[in-house]
Order: C-alpha cells, then structure tokens, then sequence
C-alpha cells in the first residue's frame, strides 16, 4: 500500500482473531446439508385467522406433533389454547373450540413424545394440568382434564416431559424450583412431586435433557447455566463465565457438548459452545447481531444440524455441528420479512418423499397466521434418501417411571422414517445381543410376560430348546415368539391404551400396503422368469 508521497510501502499486519471466537462467515466446508433450503408453505396450507396470544414471556406457545398443532390464544377470563388437527389449514372458524381449564393465562404447552393426544399445560394459576385429546374434532369446549398438579407457590413457566422415561414430567416455575413428577398413578390431583430441584436462585429461563435423560441442563435470570443430576437435585457443573449472559441452553445431542443462547459484554446476541464436563470457558463464542429479540436454539441430532432462530426476526441460520474445531460450521441461513414470535417443529411426520429433513411453525402474530416452513435437501431422485435420514427417536419409552426413578437410564428406541419401515430394534438377534443392542439400550424387564403371550397364541416360547424340531421349525417359532404381528415383544408389549391400539393398527396397515407391493413386484418378476424359460425351450427345440 502507498503513501501520499508514493514512494513508501506500509506493511499492514494480518487481522488477529481471538482464539476463543469464530469469524462470521467461516470457510466453507463440503458437507451434504450444504444447499438446505427453506421452503415455506403455500397460502392454502397455512394456518390462518389463528387467535395467537400476545404475551410477552419467551416462550414458544406452541406444539406439535405427527397429529395435531396446538397454539396458545387470546381467551378472557383465564387461560386457553387451541388443538387443530395438522391437515386442517386454511382459515380458522372464529368459534372454533378451545382448550379452557386454567384460571391464569397459559404460558407453556407441551405433547407428550409417547402419546399424540395427550398435552401438558403450565399457567399463571400456579398449577400444570394433562389433557386428553379426543381422536375425532372437538365440537365445543375441552374443560376437562385427566390430571392436575399442584405444588408451585407461584406461576409455572416452563414444563418438559422426560426424552426416555413414560409419565415423568418436569415443571419449572416462578418460585425457582424445579419440579419432578410421576404421573403413573391414579390420583386426579398430585399434590406431591417426586423431587423438588431447589438449586436455582431466579426465575428459570430454559430447561433441556440429554440424549437418555440422566442430565438436566438449566439456564436462570441470574444468567447462570448448571448441569444437574435431575434425581437428586445435585449440581454437577455451574458456569460463571462473565463474557456470556445466557438465555436459553441446548443439549446437542450425544456430543457431551452444550449450546447457549444470549447476550454479550456489548449486548450482541451471542451464541456459545460449552463442553458439559467444564463450564469454566466456552469452547467457542460467535457474536451474530444486535438485535434485542431471544435466540432459540434447535438441534437435530440425527443430522447434527443446529437451527437459530430469532424471536422478532424472520431468519433461521444452519450450523452444521462437529467434534472437532471450528465445532459451528455455518451452512446458510433462510429470511423472511415476517417476524415470528414463536416457533417449533416436530420429527416425526416428516414428508421424505421431498426430502424434507425438519419443518418449522412459525407464528407470526401481526397476521394471526402459522407458517410451516420446510426445510429441504434438493435431490433429484424421488426414492427414499437412507443418507440424510438417519434413525430416528420413535414414540415408545424405553424406560418406566419406576425404573427411571429407580436410578436406571435407557437410550431412545429408534426407528427409521423410511415408509412402512418398524422400530429397528424389532428384528430377530441372536441370543447373546438381545440384552445388548447397539442402537438401543433395552431396560431389563421380566420375561414371563413374554412367555404367557407366546402361550396363549399356541406358539412354544423362545427358551424352550430341550423339545426336538427340524432347524427350520425352530428358527420358526423363535422368530415368531420374538415378533407378535411384525412388533418385538421385548421392546414393543401389547397395546394398554386405544391410542396404542389405533397406532398400532396403522402401522400395519402400512405394513400390508408394503407387502402388497413387494407381493405384485415378485409377481412380475415371475412372469418374466416364466416367459424366459419358455423362450429358452422354444430356441432348445430348434436345435
């Protein structure tokens, strides 16, 4: 570079970068989720004239599942919110049914990942009610509800049902406590958590479990972030990092690694990457804007794809998430004009025939209007894409509330989103892998129950190998004594409930469709071996 005079060349040093901060547009990388798009619905199959609530907390008032989209409302003289069926777009009847019960205004919802229709509702009323989702569309008013908790002496922000465990429920509320609750019983009323988590000294801001649910990460308005042993209420890491005010904290995944949301020195919105075991620094911190809205974080742990999405703002950056340094590495980012206040996706559900590998719900408040927006890896094939659809976390718990409060952890079940496919675990193994799977980690259980089934259907139980057969009869009848209708009987029991029995009657309609299919295609494929063969003898009798 020259002088005025021209006759002396500066020197300008390289830019020096912190060791701790990441540049805002790191170097590329190859990466098969590099051309994610956002794609958002058409007019028709939004969600319109939706009531959403204006309420000021930084939550997302709003869930869904494969079933239904539930959306916190305006409602005078208590609390509400709505449960639409998910196909059910278009506009919304102004006097559509609600979902009333609490004496407050709703502040956080919930479904259970175990069971489509059943919600989990907090308020200002100090109390967490269950609810029961009829299976057809509701035609007035829900007010009644299977169970209600009460415990809080002050609102409850915030409710989380346990990743693994069946019926355990985590509440958060304005008294800075964090409640445990086992909801296999048969009171109505619960008046008494299991475990009262007391550690907090301010309002709790966020709550996030990792993968099998033994840790609990919590963020506070004292702008702390603790990792807690959620049975005991002890906490195991505490960080007090002064550079990084957290608001929201995320467990990615199996990574043992955690993200937070929240401000910096200077006010930037900020996120941080936090290594669990050692909260003292942050492995890595990236400011992103100014803007003054919450971030909320999502992580796809299938794809390790981690979301930030701006309360406020209609952006959504990708960050594909790695072991290794620079652990973010930036993908691209969607806009849109509309800001939205709250928003959420489910997994399951997904449209894999379009290569869709997560869908948002964003509410946009100043239109009354839900916008699903769909997040696709352009492909040109139409088949199933088995790279980018790894297995994923299915509706069935691995665990009990007992065995979970019992001191036992268990990793998710999986399944495949592949069409027609089961849960992954309900294939045939050998003996000696039964009690220990790779994909899941199975719960010990008794096994008479097991034994009493296969004998009630006529079948001889897998563990009966004195009694002489042909090798192919016993490999028979131990195939069937471990599949009941295509399901392990280790890991998938008989359906209790009709909301079991209706699933599990779809997926084996979805199961014969599929066989059917393969039924016609072997069809074909004799014709054709039939019509070669009479070829074959045709061209022999020349001869």
């Amino acid at each position: 570079m020259w002088n005025v005079s021209g006759n002396t060349r500066l020197q300008l040093s390289p830019p020096v970068h912190k060791p701790n901060q990441m540049s805002w547009h790191p170097q590329y990388r190859s990466s098969k989720f590099r051309h994610v798009y956002g794609k958002p619905a058409s007019k028709e199959n939004c969600y319109d004239s939706v009531p959403i609530t204006r309420s000021v907390h930084d939550n997302h008032f709003c869930a869904v599942n494969p079933h239904f989209i539930a959306v916190v409302t305006e409602c005078a003289g208590g609390g509400a919110f709505l449960v639409i069926p998910l196909h059910q777009t278009g506009k919304l009847d102004p006097h559509y049914p609600k979902v009333c019960g609490h004496r407050g205004n709703v502040l956080d919802i919930k479904w259970n990942p175990f069971n489509d229709f059943e919600i989990a509702s907090c308020s200002e009323d100090a109390t967490i009610k269950i609810w029961n989702i009829p299976k057809q569309l509701l035609t007035r008013n829900l007010t009644t509800y299977r169970k209600e908790l009460v415990g809080h002496s002050r609102r409850v922000g915030l409710v989380e049902w346990h990743p693994t465990a069946a019926n355990i429920l985590f509440s958060a509320g304005y008294d800075y406590k964090v409640m445990v609750w086992n909801l296999d019983t048969k009171e109505s009323v619960i008046a008494n958590p299991v475990r009262t988590i007391t550690c907090h000294q301010d309002v709790i801001l966020s709550m996030s479990f990792n993968t099998n649910g033994s840790l609990l990460a919590t963020t506070c308005k004292d702008r702390k972030i603790r990792v807690v042993e959620p049975r005991r209420g002890i906490v195991l890491q505490e960080a007090s990092y002064k550079g990084h005010r957290a608001n929201k904290v995320l467990f990615l995944g199996s990574l043992k690694k955690l993200l937070s949301t929240g401000t910096s020195r200077w006010n930037n919105r900020q996120m941080a990457l936090w290594d669990q075991d050692n909260l003292s620094v942050p492995l890595t911190e990236e400011d992103l804007d100014g803007s003054s809205g919450v971030l909320f974080p999502f992580y796809d742990p299938d794809t390790s794809i981690l979301y930030i999405v701006g309360k406020g703002d209609g952006n959504i950056r990708y960050y594909e998430v790695s072991t290794e340094k620079p652990y973010l590495s930036y993908l691209t980012e969607y806009r849109s004009y509309n800001p939205q206040k709250g928003i959420i996706m489910p997994k399951r559900g997904l449209d894999v025939s379009s290569c869709e590998i997560y869908r948002f719900y964003k509410l946009i408040t100043t239109k009354s209007l839900i916008e699903p927006v769909s997040m696709i890896v352009p492909r040109r094939s139409e088949s199933y894409q088995e790279d980018i659809y790894p297995p994923t976390a299915a509706a069935q718990p691995s665990l009990t509330a007992r065995e979970w409060l019992s001191g036992m952890n268990g990793e998710p079940i999986m399944m495949s989103l592949r069409p027609g496919s089961e849960l992954l675990d309900a294939q045939p193994l050998p003996p000696e892998r039964l009690l220990s799977k790779s994909v899941v980690q199975a719960s010990p259980r008794p096994l008479e129950p097991v034994a009493q089934l296969a004998t009630e259907d006529g079948q001889t139980p897998c563990s009966r190998p004195e009694e002489k057969a042909p090798k192919w009869a016993t490999e028979q009848k131990l195939e069937k004594s471990w599949l009941t209708n295509g399901f392990d009987v280790f890991e998938c029991p008989p359906p209790k409930t009709e909301n079991e029995l209706l699933q599990m009657f779809y997926r084996q309609q979805e199961e014969i469709r599929r066989l059917r299919e393969l039924l016609m295609q072997r069809e074909v494929q004799t014709k054709q071996l039939e019509l070669e063969i009479k070829n074959l003898r045709m061209g022999l009798g020349h001869f």
